[in-house]
C-alpha cells in the first residue's frame, strides 16, 4: 500500500480526500496543526491505515516525523480565502508561502515521488477579456495576498529542476462548496443557500461578477486522479479543477436557490469595481486526465437545505463553521 501525505487533513477539503484514499486502498497521514479542530477525523482513529501528527508546516521537526515512509504529498494546509489572510497577513505569509517551499524541499529530500499541490482560480485575478474563458495559459493576476501566496509557490515548485526526486503538480481549484465533515458556511453557495433557507434576506454586492464553482466531493477526486495518473502528464504541469459549465455570476445562483425556495428575499446592492472576476476553462483536465464533475451547484444547493431543515446542525451560524 502506498503511503500518502495530507497535509490540513482535518480541513474542509482534507477531511473529505481523506476518506476517499483510505477507501482507495492508500495508507494516510495527516498533518495538521487543528486551528478548526479535530472532530472531522475522530471516526478515522478506528483505520488501521490512518496516522496523526499534530504540527505545523512552517517547522522541520514536525514535517519530518509526518513524512516517515511516504510516497506522495497531498499539500491542503493553508491560511485559506481572502478574508483569513487580510487578517493575520504575516501568518498567511510564513504559512503559505514560507511553510509550503519548506515542505516540497523536504519532501524531496526525503525521497517522496509526487507532491500535488492546491491552488487556486483566483490567480487570474480579472478578466481581461470577459467574453474569453481564462485556462492554464492565461496571465496570473493576483489582487489578494491569498493568491499572490499561491502563485509564489506556483512559481517555486514549477521551477524545481526537472532532475528532482519529487514531480509537483498544481491544481487550481474552483470556488468550493458542499457539506463536508469541516463544514463551512463562510463559502457563496453555501453562505447564501443557509442565509436564505432560515427566511432571512439575503444581501448581495457585485451580482454581475463571475467565478467557477466546484463541489467538495469532486475537487477531492481530483487530487486521487492526478496521484493515479501517469507521472509524465502529471509532472511540473497545472490544471484548473472544475467544469466549464459551472462558472456562475452570483445572481445566477440565487436563481438556483430561488427554484427551491421560490419566496426568497434578495437584495442586489451594486457594485462595479471587483477586484475578481473570471470564468474558468476546465478542458485541459477533462482531455488530459478524465476529469468529470458528479455534481453541480443545485445539487450542493439541495444537500443544504436538507441539512439546515432537519436541523442536523444545530446552529450553523456558529463561528466555527467559518474560517474568519
Amino acid at each position: 500500500m502506498q503511503k500518502v501525505l495530507v497535509t490540513g487533513g482535518a480541513g474542509y477539503i482534507g477531511s473529505v480526500l481523506v476518506r476517499q484514499l483510505l477507501e482507495h486502498n492508500y495508507r494516510v497521514v495527516v498533518l495538521d496543526s487543528l486551528m478548526y479542530g479535530g472532530e472531522s477525523l475522530l471516526d478515522l482513529f478506528n483505520n488501521n491505515n490512518f496516522d496523526f501528527v499534530k504540527g505545523d508546516i512552517r517547522r522541520e521537526e514536525d514535517i519530518a516525523m509526518a513524512m516517515k515512509g511516504v510516497d506522495f504529498v497531498v499539500h491542503l494546509a493553508a491560511i485559506v480565502g481572502d478574508p483569513a489572510c487580510a487578517k493575520q497577513p504575516e501568518l498567511a505569509k510564513s504559512t503559505n508561502l514560507d511553510g509550503s517551499k519548506l515542505l516540497y524541499s523536504i519532501a524531496n529530500k526525503m525521497g517522496v515521488k509526487r507532491f500535488i499541490f492546491s491552488s487556486t482560480c483566483s490567480n487570474y485575478g480579472r478578466m481581461a477579456n470577459p467574453d474569453i474563458m481564462v485556462d492554464e495559459m492565461s496571465e496570473l493576476a493576483p489582487v489578494s495576498l491569498y493568491a499572490e501566496t499561491k502563485v509564489g509557490v506556483e512559481k517555486f515548485l514549477l521551477s524545481q529542476p526537472k532532475s528532482n526526486t519529487c514531480k509537483p503538480t498544481v491544481l487550481r481549484f474552483s470556488t468550493v462548496y458542499g457539506l463536508s465533515l469541516r463544514p463551512r458556511f463562510d463559502l457563496t453557495v453555501n453562505e447564501f443557500t443557509k442565509e436564505l433557507a432560515l427566511g432571512r434576506e439575503l444581501v448581495i454586492f457585485g451580482e454581475q461578477f463571475w467565478r467557477p464553482y466546484c463541489h467538495v466531493v469532486d475537487l477531492a477526486r481530483s487530487v486521487l486522479i492526478a496521484l493515479e495518473a501517469p507521472m509524465e502528464k502529471v509532472a511540473f504541469n497545472v490544471y484548473n479543477v472544475g467544469d466549464s459549465s459551472e462558472n456562475y455570476q452570483k445572481k445566477m445562483i440565487v436563481e438556483e436557490i430561488k427554484k427551491f425556495i421560490p419566496d426568497s428575499k434578495i437584495k442586489y446592492i451594486q457594485k462595479n469595481e471587483d477586484p475578481r472576476d473570471y470564468r474558468v476553462s476546465f478542458e485541459k483536465i477533462k482531455n488530459e486526465l478524465g476529469f468529470s464533475i458528479t455534481q453541480r451547484v443545485p445539487d450542493g444547493i439541495s444537500q443544504i437545505l436538507k441539512v439546515i431543515k432537519h436541523r442536523i446542525l444545530l446552529n450553523p451560524d456558529n463561528a466555527e463553521f467559518k474560517n474568519v
